[in-house]
This record gives C-alpha cells, sequence and structure tokens, in this order.
C-alpha cells in the first residue's frame, strides 16, 4: 500500500507514527516532512497547499491513500481535485470544509440545525462591529472568520480590547483575507472538552475525548496559541455526555451539511465548553486537532488505518469498534521563545537517547527540520512530547520529565497540562478519604 500523508506537522507525525504500526510494509510519503518524520518517509518536495500538483504526482505514483492533516488544503479543495482524478482521500470537499473554513458559515449552520452554541453577530464593517460591540458589552470573544492558524479567536474582557481587536481585523488587516469578516461572540465560561469523530456522510464515531490547552501560560492564561497541550481521557467526558454530543451536536450538523449539499466525510472536531453539565459548541474543525491526535493517538491500540481508508473509499463506519489502552496521555508542548509572535529559527535541538528510546514517550516532530549539523527548529510550536501511564499524574510527570530532558536555546512550555483534570481527582480523593473516614 501505498499512502501520502499531506501536512508536516505534529499531528501528522502522530498519523505517520499510527499508521506505520497499522501498516508495517507500506510505503510512506509526505509533502516537505519535518525532521522526525523524514526518516521514515519518501518526502515529496510539493507544498501542502500546491493542491493540483499534489494531485498530479499522486496520480503518476499510484497513491493508493491520501490523508490530509492541516485546514488549507482542504479549504481549498484538495479533495475535490484528487477525487476527479479517482484518487482516494481521507478529507472533506471544499463545501463541507467551509464548517472550520468559514466561522460565519459554522454559526449560522448551527443556529438552523439547533446546535447549541453562544450567541453571535457577523460583520465585515468596523463601523458596524462597534456599535454592536457597545449595545452588547463585554466580555466579548472576537474571531476571524476565515482561517487564521488557530489564532484569530481573541478574548475580550472589555469593550475596548472587543473594538480594538475588530478594528485590527477589520480595518488594518492584522489577520490578512482570514479577518476580512468577523465573528462577534458571547464569552462562554466553563471547561472546555474537544470531540474528535472519523465521519463517513451520515454516522459519527468519536474518538477519545480529550482537553487541549489554547493558552500560553500556565493556569490557562495569556495569548491564544494553536495550542500548548492536551492530555485524554478526560473524565467529564462520561457514555452520557457523549451521546448527547452525538444526538445533539454531531448528527444534527451532519445533517444540516448534507442539506447544503456538502456531506462531510473524514474527520469532524467539535470543540466544546461545557456549561452547567452540558456541551456548547465553541468551533468546529474539518480535520485532525493538534495536539489532541498525539495525546489521543497512542492511547489508540485498535487500528486507525482501517476506517480511515474505509471512509476514503467511500464505505461506512457501520460495525467499526474503536478499541483504547485504559491508560492517560499527557502532551507537553515545547515552543519557541516568542511564540505565538516572531520566533528564531534554525535553533539547535539536543533529544536525549534515554528520552527517544523511553517505551512510555513519544516525541512528535513539528517545528523542525534536519540539517547537515543536526536537527534544528523551524516553527513556533516545536515538539510534542506525549507520556502514558497507568494514571493522568503519572503521564503528566513522564511527560515534563521528558519535556525538561529535551534543549534548545529558548524553549518554553508550560508545565501543568491537565491541571484541572488532576484537581478533580485530588477533590474525589479527598471526598472519599473523608467518607471513609466518617464511616
Amino acid at each position: 500500500m501505498r499512502i501520502l500523508i499531506v501536512g508536516n506537522g505534529g499531528r501528522e507525525h502522530a498519523l505517520l507514527w499510527k499508521l506505520r504500526a497499522d501498516a508495517p510494509d507500506a510505503s510512506f510519503y509526505a509533502t516537505r516532512p519535518n525532521g522526525g518524520m523524514q526518516p521514515a518517509v519518501t518526502p515529496v518536495d510539493l507544498s501542502p497547499e500546491d493542491v493540483g500538483g499534489l494531485a498530479a504526482w499522486a496520480s503518476t505514483e499510484d497513491i493508493d491513500l491520501t490523508i490530509v492533516g492541516p485546514e488549507a488544503p482542504l479549504a481549498s479543495g484538495i479533495a475535490d481535485v484528487f477525487a476527479a482524478r479517482g484518487l482516494r482521500i481521507f478529507g472533506p470537499t471544499r463545501t463541507a470544509a467551509r464548517i472550520e473554513a468559514s466561522k460565519a458559515y459554522a454559526k449560522q449552520l448551527m443556529g438552523r440545525a439547533g446546535v447549541p452554541t453562544a450567541r453571535f453577530a457577523t460583520f465585515t464593517s468596523f463601523a458596524a462591529a462597534k456599535r454592536h460591540i457597545h449595545d452588547v458589552g463585554a466580555p466579548l470573544v472576537v474571531k476571524a472568520s476565515g482561517l487564521a492558524a488557530g489564532k484569530g479567536a481573541i478574548v475580550c474582557p472589555t469593550e475596548d480590547e472587543a473594538i480594538t481587536a475588530a478594528e485590527d481585523m477589520l480595518v488594518r488587516a492584522g489577520f490578512g483575507e482570514a479577518g476580512r469578516e468577523v465573528v462577534i461572540e458571547e464569552f462562554m465560561s466553563g471547561e472546555e472538552l474537544s470531540v474528535l469523530a472519523l465521519v463517513d456522510g451520515e454516522s459519527a464515531l468519536p474518538l477519545l475525548p480529550s482537553q487541549d490547552h489554547k493558552r500560553l501560560d500556565e493556569g490557562d492564561t495569556g495569548p491564544n496559541t494553536g495550542g500548548m497541550g492536551a492530555y485524554a481521557p478526560v473524565s467529564i467526558a462520561t457514555e452520557d455526555l457523549l451521546e448527547r454530543v452525538r444526538r445533539s451536536i454531531l448528527e444534527p450538523t451532519l445533517a444540516a451539511l448534507k442539506e447544503d449539499g456538502a456531506e462531510f466525510r473524514g474527520l469532524l472536531y467539535a470543540g466544546l465548553m461545557m456549561q452547567d453539565g452540558l456541551p456548547r459548541v465553541v468551533e468546529f474543525n474539518c480535520r485532525f486537532g493538534d495536539p489532541e491526535t498525539q495525546a489521543i493517538i497512542p492511547l489508540l491500540s485498535s487500528s486507525l488505518l482501517e476506517p480511515v481508508a474505509e471512509i476514503a473509499a467511500g464505505g461506512s463506519t457501520a460495525g467499526i469498534r474503536m478499541r483504547w489502552r485504559r491508560e492517560s496521555a499527557v502532551t507537553t508542548v515545547l515552543a519557541s521563545h516568542g511564540y505565538p509572535g516572531s520566533y528564531a529559527k534554525g535553533v539547535p535541538i539536543v533529544i536525549p537517547e534515554d528520552v527517544a528510546t523511553r517505551h512510555d514517550v513519544h516525541v512528535f516532530h513539528a517545528g523542525t527540520r534536519l540539517e547537515k549539523g543536526g536537527l534544528v527548529t523551524s516553527g513556533g510550536r516545536v515538539l510534542a512530547v506525549t507520556g502514558t501511564a497507568s494514571s493522568l499524574a503519572e503521564a503528566a510527570a513522564v511527560s515534563r520529565t521528558a519535556a525538561n530532558a529535551i534543549t534548545f536555546e529558548g524553549k518554553t512550555y508550560r508545565k501543568d497540562i491537565g491541571w484541572r483534570e488532576l484537581a478533580r481527582q485530588t477533590r474525589t480523593a479527598a471526598k472519599r478519604r473523608s467518607a471513609k473516614g466518617r464511616g
């Protein structure tokens, strides 16, 4: 089997790692692979966004299956172009990918489908946006409607901050084309939950729920990023909750997309906010999450390739069951100094041998490249260090220990990934001790 992976970040490295385990005899190709992927693939010197070039190359090379990691090629219609050539590809069409490519469209779709989400309004005029901000008051979230690499949502505690954010997008073009239209929505407080599901057009097969940490600094403070870490599983994601998510969020969304002539086949990511025990949608993505994938995939004991290939072939996920290890995983992202702003590249990285060979540690590369002198940084998020163990506390310790041992100048990372779950477990243990003492 010949498999092409489009993309070269931490998510794609995690997918490659799992797919190689599922199909050890397959041949793997990847677009401009990072330093961790490169030894395991045949490099394809084409940009992930060169949709036409990739389709022509895949036809010539008789690629059996293509898996798309990033959102930009999907928004550009890579699935449509591949399908027109008779090539099997895992990922939604351009029209279906609008659920991520246009936050305005996604919010309107949710409104029609009755999917619970924050109250919102969309604007292309700064004057109208400013009036709306004054009318509804703060706190608010101002979002660039288009693709902004996970950094297009600005939480604004005050009206002045919301006005500044809207002006930056609509007047100063701080987010380029992505910010030509903005979504202004109520601020939702609570606990976030990421539910990723494999979708065959009509039904959704949820993966293990996880929780992302989007803020740069500990305690979930500082600016939004593409994600500074994640963990799985999450105790608040009970079977009853997941059934509610399936019935009230995933299925209505898929039905609404189909009504729009945009049947969704691929990976649908629902970013949720838990409020009073009920889920509301923060955002939808049309692809695997990053860094959630790096936390989820090491816990998957059954095949990922089987359902992915079935969906890409136009089949159904009916009868497929995902099996998960009874363990926990914590992913700590190592970032370059200055991220999510400007940062240096070409900084040497040292990954100690005892970290690279540990069975309970997976170092997934993101912003790295191999040079003659060795491994160097090439992006803002450099590495995703996943630790696995029988408990979340142990997995967190494994991840932090490995993260600390890896070195490069300017390395920055959070040491509190999974803090909400750990605090919840501590409270639960204390209640049990108290009840036992009373007994």
